[in-house]
């Protein structure tokens, strides 16, 4: 059962349209007459259009889009493709592969057929016209901005995003000389007019920050961006597009770590960044936005990406610019996972949530717990709005993911005494695996900001973030139930040492 959301795909401002772009059409500028001959050479089936699937429910495309039976061999999984190259049909093939006149690969690092699968599904299930698979989220979302952004510009980004990503902008975007600022209060006007600047290129947020779950209203973010012409790159690493698609909320791009939930299973890293194909790329150039990757002539004779790719030009400035440059690529094996573990997504999500809301319900009414944040429990303050995105369980509470925090007594040293309490949960680094993990931020993904800036964020000594797994919910209460009796057994010992 997926969320309360609309299934129909063309809720996609660009399928209704008719906007949308295959597979084939986003990497093949020019129909490929040697295309059946080319077929018939692999075993590997090229990946099913995104529009063979318009129209069909959620829990259908995450099973067929993108893939087709491979006719030669009889196989209905698509294989592994393990090539780090392509042969060349003749002489002219390569030349017109490197000159650009053709959209067949040269290399791995612009794609690979097991690969293709996993981009189609996920730019399906997502809305997008088109995905792009790289080896990592950190990877996706430094692809995502590098398409955008270079030397000398700037990136606004809501404050409340993962540990990491605070991170890598702080150090590695400012060592290639762009700047972020953050805005902490989404709904205050003269924020955005303060952060926003002439050669600001983008504004970024999470749908679940974590580890606090608060969650962004992302249609303000949308209109604040579109006063400003600016894309909106949303990470929906924590949602996931069975609880919510960016896109129909106004989202331009969504970037993933794809480690996490969509393939689920903890083994195997990577991530993808998403197309959407309904900013208007040329509007923002005339408004004085450039991007030269998307709307500039790479080389005299050939048109823009825009030109020449429509809808999707974003995609393939991400995928030929900056990924086939800088060379994230995605492991083929890592891609059959991803595409695998996708198609149990919506089942996945529905026991993790059911799971959480459950844990944090039971958590509210513990007395070692100093705070529950969970933006679907009516004692949120961020309640209405996590049902109005992500929609309600038959008890009203909201589906806001299965990653949040929970805050216990004893500051420091009552999280060290609840985690070392623990056993279902791993204690480990990670979130989105079918195992329940828990970390304590302060010590881990906040432990080198400043002070004042984990205080303004809710980083708190007595702070764990809890990422719910797909075990028995009876066990998991079990177990954090003597994660806190540990709690309380600190603080009666330091009850009677102080007599």
């Amino acid at each position: 059962m997926t969320a309360p959301l609309a299934t129909d795909f063309t809720a996609n401002p660009a399928a209704e349209t008719g906007a949308r772009t295959s597979p084939e059409a986003i990497t093949t500028p020019e129909a490929n007459t040697d295309t059946d001959r080319r077929d018939a050479m692999t075993t590997i089936p090229a990946a099913a259009p995104i529009t063979e699937w318009d129209g069909f429910d959620f829990d259908t495309r995450q099973v067929h889009a993108g893939e087709t039976p491979d006719l030669n061999s009889g196989l209905r999984v698509p294989s592994i493709a393990v090539s780090a190259g392509y042969v060349f049909d003749d002489f002219d093939d390569q030349v017109d592969r490197f000159a650009g006149r053709s959209g067949e690969r040269i290399y791995s690092r612009q794609g690979n057929p097991t690969n293709t699968v996993a981009e189609a599904r996920l730019a399906s299930l997502e809305g997008g016209t088109a995905a792009v698979a790289v080896s990592s989220g950190q990877a996706a979302i430094s692809s995502a901005l590098f398409t955008l952004a270079g030397q000398g510009d700037h990136i606004v980004s809501t404050a409340s995003v993962y540990g990491g990503t605070r991170i890598l902008f702080g150090r590695s975007f400012k060592r290639f000389g762009i700047e972020f600022d953050y805005v902490w209060d989404a709904d205050d006007d003269t924020e955005w007019e303060r952060a926003i600047r002439p050669n600001t290129k983008a504004i970024y947020t999470e749908t679940i920050p974590n580890p606090r779950s608060d969650v962004t209203d992302l249609r303000r973010i949308a209109e604040v961006a579109a006063r400003y012409n600016l894309p909106v790159i949303v990470d929906n690493t924590v949602g996931t597009p069975s609880l919510i698609r960016p896109f129909e909320h106004g989202a331009s791009i969504v970037v993933h770590s794809t480690t996490k939930f969509l393939t689920g299973h903890g083994a195997a890293v990577g991530g993808a960044i998403v197309d959407g194909g309904t900013f208007d790329w040329a509007a923002a150039e005339r408004a004085g936005r450039s991007y030269p990757l998307i709307t500039g002539a790479p080389r005299p004779g050939l048109g823009s990406l825009l030109d020449r790719f429509g809808n999707a030009a974003y995609a393939q400035a991400a995928r030929e610019a900056v990924v086939n440059d800088i060379g994230p690529t995605l492991s083929p094996f890592n891609g059959f996972l991803l595409h695998q573990g996708m198609e149990t997504l919506s089942l996945r999500m529905e026991r993790h949530v059911e799971s959480t809301i459950a844990i944090a319900r039971w958590l509210e009414d513990q007395p070692e717990v100093e705070l529950v944040d969970y933006a679907g429990l009516p004692s949120n303050p961020l309640y209405e709005l996590a049902k109005r995105d992500y929609g309600a369980d038959a008890d009203g509470y909201g589906r806001t993911g299965s990653v949040f925090g929970v805050t216990v007594r004893g500051g420091i040293d009552g999280a060290r005494a609840f985690v070392n309490g623990l056993r279902v949960f791993s204690r480990m680094t990670g979130i989105g695996d079918t195992r329940s993990m828990v970390i304590h931020p302060l010590t881990s993904t906040h432990a080198t900001f400043a002070p004042e800036i984990n205080e303004k964020l809710g980083i708190t000594p007595g702070l764990l973030r809890l990422s719910v797994g797909i075990e028995s919910v009876k066990d998991l209460i079990t177990d954090l139930r003597g994660g806190l009796d540990r709690v309380a057994a600190l603080e009666g010992s330091l009850v009677g040492a102080a007599r």
